[in-house]
């Protein structure tokens, strides 16, 4: 070979190397970590908090029982006979309630229940939360009632929510026998029979103001 010439390579001896750089650089690949997305990773799903109600289910309902404490959900119609809030009412309140409800729809307004028949239990649940609320059994006592005086424990009252439905009942209840007690619940309504006729009777202040709970308590 003259000096002029570049010197050759060998190709045999650049396939070894070439071969080795290969091996080396997919051993490195393979040993990096597999990454993969957050996303992907398997979790169990939260479970959701209940608090269970001291009267039986969260709501208060357990359809069938007395013991269901007479709380309800929202949308409880008087047309629920599975809700017992409902269903321990009064049967002639019961009907009289029906009767003015499927009246009331004609109107486009609908009855829902807030509350109806109570466990004694539960009345006096509402009775020691009332006293939290106000500061004394005798301002308490203006809005509810003590489990041995209330009409809701006896199923003879029920709340009417939506102030539409208590505005079509202060125009037509008295028709139905159905009447607001006391001017500080216009959502409270009891049954009294001889309203169709003679007119629902003078409403008490509030409850405080009522015979009824006086006799009880004594």
């Amino acid at each position: 070979m003259s000096e002029d010439e570049p010197a050759r390579t060998d190709p045999r001896s650049v396939r070894p190397t070439a071969l080795a750089l290969l091996v080396v650089a997919g051993a490195a690949v393979v040993s990096l970590p597999i990454l993969r997305p957050l996303a992907s990773t398997s979790m169990p799903a939260p479970t959701p908090f209940s608090a269970a109600s001291p009267l039986g289910t969260p709501d208060g309902h357990r359809a069938g029982s007395r013991s269901a404490g007479g709380a309800v959900r929202d949308g409880v119609t008087v047309f629920d006979d599975e809700v017992p809030a409902v269903a321990e009412l009064d049967p002639d309140l019961l009907q009289a309630l029906r009767e003015a409800a499927a009246d009331a729809a004609e109107d486009g307004v609908a009855f829902h229940v807030n509350s109806g028949w109570r466990s004694p239990a539960y009345q006096d649940q509402l009775f020691g939360q009332a006293i939290a609320e106000y500061g004394s059994e005798e301002e308490a006592a203006r809005w509810v009632a003590t489990a041995a005086t209330s009409p809701h424990v006896s199923g003879d009252a029920v709340d009417i929510g939506d102030s539409e439905a208590t505005a079509w009942l202060s125009d037509h209840g008295a028709g139905y026998g159905l009447c607001q007690i006391y001017d500080n619940e216009p959502w409270h309504y009891e049954l009294r029979s001889s309203a169709a006729h003679d007119d629902c009777p003078a409403r008490y202040a509030d409850p405080t103001h009522d015979p009824r709970m006086h006799t009880a308590r004594d």
